[in-house]
């Protein structure tokens, strides 16, 4: 038994290992359409969920506050969030206000969060196995052997991925900031 967390981090492994594998042998085109993909991933995953769990926090807060949710109050947050969250080089159109209203996740609360926890831990492990050998892979056996035996934090952080610290999240920013300067790189050949 495994919570949907866990097994989300254990298969976001599988899939950031077989990306560096692809990677390391890829012709140009190929590892271009790799990159893209991968930075696409982290675009839709890491970031544009943050922003549904933030926008999801907002919401939980009126609520609790006793406040009304009216369609304009939840549009308008929503036009905000996307302003922030893509900056001004962006067009954000008018018509994405009402995105917000057909998000299903927003059903289960903050379910989101676990696509971007997972995503950070995933590659986490993804580094540590490609970097760190014999003793990277016993903690990430012991993880995946240990099942739903105790907290989900608790069984990361035993496995060497902690994530209450920042660490993890940062190094996917900076592995994505990376992987974008070599698609650039490769572009401009």
């Amino acid at each position: 038994d495994y919570t949907i967390f866990l097994a989300e981090v254990a298969s976001t492994t599988n899939e950031a290992l077989l990306l560096e594998s692809l990677l390391a042998r890829a012709s140009k085109e190929e590892r271009i359409y790799l990159l893209n993909h991968y930075l696409d991933q982290v675009r839709t995953t890491v970031f544009r969920q943050t922003m549904f769990a933030e926008f999801e926090r907002e919401v939980h807060r009126l609520a609790e506050d006793g406040e009304a949710l009216p369609a304009e109050k939840l549009s308008g947050y929503w036009m905000d969030l996307n302003g922030d969250y893509h900056g001004p080089a962006m067009n954000v159109d008018r018509e994405i206000e009402i995105e917000w209203g057909r998000i299903p996740h927003f059903y289960s609360a903050f379910y989101v969060y676990k696509y971007v926890t997972g995503f950070a831990a995933a590659a986490a492990f993804s580094q540590s196995l490609r970097t760190e050998g014999k003793e990277a892979r016993s903690r990430y056996l012991r993880f995946l052997c240990r099942g739903s035996s105790a907290w989900s934090l608790d069984i990361l952080r035993d496995a060497g991925v902690d994530m209450a610290e920042p660490a993890p999240l940062e190094r996917t920013i900076a592995d994505f900031r990376k992987k974008m300067i070599l698609l650039e790189e490769l572009l401009e050949k």
